[in-house]
């Protein structure tokens, strides 16, 4: 994806990350994507397991399809997202009676302390330049020894293919990255905060987090069928793209 500059043109300001205008064609991309649907959903489904009657809160929830597959599994689910417009297609896929709500995970939550047994935060961490007080809250409505389950942009593959692209960003630095994307013929640029693996793991800890996993897994077998020309040359089952973290709250 074309990389923009950090720094609107002409002052002009600039909104980032506008998720309405991009709902229908992100939803669209999120279903049938290699990274999304057979890779990184999979992932976080496996590293779940049985969540048959698990209170699951699904923060950044999108359009849905991780809450569809673990309320599937037994889990009883609510989702927030920040974007009204996924939460629309959220409600269209889910039905009138799922738990959907309006939330910013910058900001504080509405719910209880000790709330959910699980949180699941699929590749929403990354939009958020101070992890402290979003880690603060997902700690305070999980109940003691409830689960975090992350996935976020692998650090090691953003630097190399900033690397590849010409750049020289710092490994150990938290900086912000601009991206444009069009999706469903409509383009907004988006913005994203890099930061080395261990102030992930540091911001982790400082929240109460104890971590018991950390994965790189592999993509899901029917994939290379799918996807032949962008897995024919990979030997392997894995690659680069995400990375993906168990946290049991202490």
């Amino acid at each position: 994806m074309a990389r923009m500059p950090t720094t609107p043109e002409n002052n002009v300001e600039t909104a980032f990350n506008d998720y309405d205008l991009l709902a229908e064609g992100y939803a669209a991309e999120n279903e049938a994507s290699l990274v999304n649907a057979y890779y990184e959903r999979p992932a976080m489904l496996e590293l779940a397991g049985d969540v048959t009657g698990r209170r699951i809160l699904d923060a950044g929830c999108g359009s849905g399809p991780l809450f569809a597959a673990l309320r599937d599994r037994g889990a009883i689910m609510t989702g927030i997202d920040a974007s009204a417009g996924m939460l629309e297609l959220a409600r269209r896929r889910l039905g009138d009676d799922a738990d959907l709500r309006v939330a910013d995970l910058a900001g504080p939550l509405l719910f209880p302390d000790g709330a959910f047994d699980d949180v699941v935060a699929s590749l929403v961490l990354h939009y958020l330049e101070d992890w402290g007080p979003t880690l603060a809250e997902l700690r305070r409505v999980l109940k003691p020894g409830g689960r975090l389950l992350v996935s976020v942009d692998h650090p090691f593959v953003i630097t190399l293919m900033s690397h590849m692209a010409g750049e020289k960003p710092s490994y150990f630095g938290t900086r912000n990255r601009i991206e444009e994307w069009t999706m469903g013929g409509q383009t907004a640029p988006m913005s994203f905060w890099d930061r080395p693996l261990h102030a992930m793991t540091e911001a982790f800890t400082t929240a109460g987090f104890r971590i018991s996993v950390i994965s790189e897994p592999p993509f899901v077998p029917e994939a290379r069928e799918l996807f032949p020309e962008e897995l024919r040359e990979r030997t392997g089952t894995r690659f680069l793209s995400f990375l993906f973290f168990v946290l049991e709250a202490g």
